[in-house]
C-alpha cells in the first residue's frame, strides 16, 4: 500500500518538474546562429539584466517567437534590431547605438577617469613642492628668532 501511495506521489510530482523548452526549426545552421546571436544581444524589456535567450518571462518568449518569424521571413540582422528598437526603445539593446542621447553613456566613464587622473596629479604635485620636514611659514626674521629662543627654553627645562 505504501508503495502505491509513493508511486502516485512520484508520478504527480514529476508533472510539476517539467518545464517548457522552446524549440525552433530553422532552414539552415546560419539562421540558427543568427537567432542565437540576436537573442543574446537583445535585452528582455521586463527583466533586469537578462537577454531574451535566457529570460523565462512571457514577453521574452514572444520576442523569441517574433525573432524566429522575422529570420524565417528573410529579415537581416539590422532589420530585426530596428524593429525591436522601434517597438521597445534603445533599452532593448545591450550595446546602445552612438547618438546624442548616449554620448554620456559612451564617453562618461573615460571623462571621469581623466578627471580623476588630473586631480591625483594636481594633489601629488602640490605635495612634492612642499619640502618635507620644513613647514612653510610666513614669519619675519624677528619672529623666527623669538620662536627659536622659545623652543630652546623648552628643551632646556
Amino acid at each position: 500500500m505504501v508503495r502505491h501511495v509513493f508511486f502516485v506521489i512520484l508520478i504527480t510530482m514529476s508533472g510539476l518538474v517539467s518545464a517548457a523548452i522552446d524549440t525552433y526549426e530553422f532552414k539552415d545552421d546560419v539562421t540558427r546562429e543568427r537567432f542565437q546571436s540576436l537573442a543574446s544581444e537583445l535585452r528582455c524589456p521586463k527583466c533586469q539584466n537578462q537577454n531574451i535567450a535566457d529570460s523565462n518571462s512571457p514577453i521574452a518568449k514572444d520576442l523569441r517567437e517574433e525573432l524566429h518569424r522575422m529570420l524565417e521571413d528573410g529579415a537581416n540582422d539590422q532589420q530585426v534590431v530596428d524593429f525591436m528598437v522601434g517597438r521597445y526603445g534603445e533599452f532593448v539593446l545591450y550595446r546602445p547605438r552612438m547618438s546624442e542621447q548616449t554620448y554620456l553613456l559612451w564617453y562618461g566613464p573615460a571623462v571621469l577617469l581623466l578627471i580623476g587622473v588630473v586631480v591625483v596629479l594636481l594633489v601629488s604635485g602640490k605635495r612634492k613642492k612642499a619640502e618635507p620636514g620644513k613647514p612653510k611659514t610666513n614669519l619675519s626674521d624677528a619672529e623666527k628668532l623669538r620662536l627659536d629662543q622659545l623652543l630652546k627654553q623648552e628643551q632646556d627645562k
